[in-house]
């Protein structure tokens, strides 16, 4: 549990001290069969709110002191009254602070104590019905506090998977984008040097790095901005299937002669489109990076659930770890979070290819 604020704990301390010291005096009033408040009544009535201002660090000594104030109270034949709202407040923060069962045995040996204060008051009537409002209370007050620990867990629990989720989901796109464009930035500058001798040559080369590197730090700027902002998702639009061709022709810019069929009559849930994109993103790129190859096709088609294929004329997955690299493995987590699969490996005929099947649900 968070430590409040100290503000917070002092203010709270104060007014529940206030209350008990003007609250015993007012049933002190209404019960003059009992002993008038006295100046060992009032430090009593004190010492619980007193002890509340370290219940964040010693949680189970603040309640100890209350329940013991408490007991001694009522013991003394003091009015019963409101200095059991103290002994409330301070076992449910020891609840809240993870002592759960030092909680509930010190709450057990509470009320035992005032049992025996109970028996020991001459001023004190023998009733059962009595011992057990007040066990009924000791027992609401535990379990209360055990719900409102439990749903800050679930709550605290639930947020951390939520961040997670986000922290994964950051890591896949940076490794997407930055892996895809940042391997074209790279064949560019190969083409740029190797054709540095001819003027003419090298101006679509470098234009295409400079288009690359753009689209690349866009990209990131975006995708950090998740964590800087804590926004559930990026400001910019996530890439969709209409995106593909802008990607394609960054390819092709590096020399491979790249097929792109479509196949979609109408537009797919966005978290199906930015999952096909990004498989698209990093089959290519693979290819680029590995496959030495000179054509590649890329077909999309929904019928049911979507396909997405990718095929090239490379080495058939050589410098690829034969599939089991970093990015398909990528490819298939996020398949995988969608209820798809992704198969990829060498062609029988020679080269390299990725094969997806994506649920997109009813």
């Amino acid at each position: 549990m968070v430590a409040a604020p100290r503000s917070n704990v002092v203010l709270g301390a104060l007014t529940i001290a206030a209350f008990q010291v003007v609250g015993s005096f007012g049933a002190a009033d209404n019960q003059p069969e009992r002993m008038p408040m006295d100046a060992l009544a009032v430090v009593l009535v004190l010492l619980g709110p007193l002890a509340m201002l370290w219940r964040d660090r010693f949680a189970l000594v603040a309640a100890g002191v209350a329940i013991g104030a408490a007991d001694l109270y009522i013991g003394l034949g003091y009015a019963y009254g409101p200095i059991f709202v103290s002994v409330a407040v301070t076992l449910f923060f020891a609840v809240q602070s993870g002592r759960r069962h030092q909680t509930w045995r010190l709450a057990a040996l509470g009320f035992a104590g005032f049992v025996v204060a109970h028996v020991l008051d001459d001023r004190a009537e023998a009733d059962l019905g009595h011992l057990g409002l007040v066990a009924g209370w000791l027992v609401v007050v535990l379990a209360v506090s055990e719900l409102v620990r439990s749903r800050r867990e679930q709550t605290a629990a639930r947020e951390q998977a939520e961040a997670d989720e986000q922290r994964l989901l950051l890591a896949q796109e940076l490794h997407d984008v930055l892996a895809h464009n940042l391997s074209l930035i790279n064949v560019q500058a190969s083409v740029a040097l190797h054709l540095a001798g001819e003027e003419d040559a090298t101006g679509p080369a470098l234009a295409a790095i400079k288009e690359a590197s753009r689209a690349s730090l866009h990209e990131l700027r975006t995708a950090l901005d998740v964590l800087r902002r804590g926004e559930a998702a990026p400001r910019a639009p996530a890439p969709r299937l209409d995106d593909l061709e802008r990607l394609v022709d960054g390819v092709r810019a590096s020399g491979l002669d790249v097929q792109l069929l479509v196949d979609v009559d109408h537009p797919l849930p966005a978290p199906v489109e930015l999952v096909s994109y990004r498989i698209v993103q990093e089959a290519l790129t693979n290819v680029t990076r590995h496959g030495r190859a000179s054509r590649a096709t890329v077909r999309i088609e929904h019928d049911g659930d979507v396909t997405v294929e990718v095929v090239d004329d490379g080495l058939g997955g050589a410098g690829t770890g034969s599939g089991t690299g970093t990015g398909i493995a990528g490819m298939r987590e996020r398949a995988a979070a969608l209820g798809g699969t992704v198969e990829a490996g060498p062609r029988p005929g020679g080269g390299f290819g990725v094969l997806a099947r994506l649920p997109v649900g009813p």
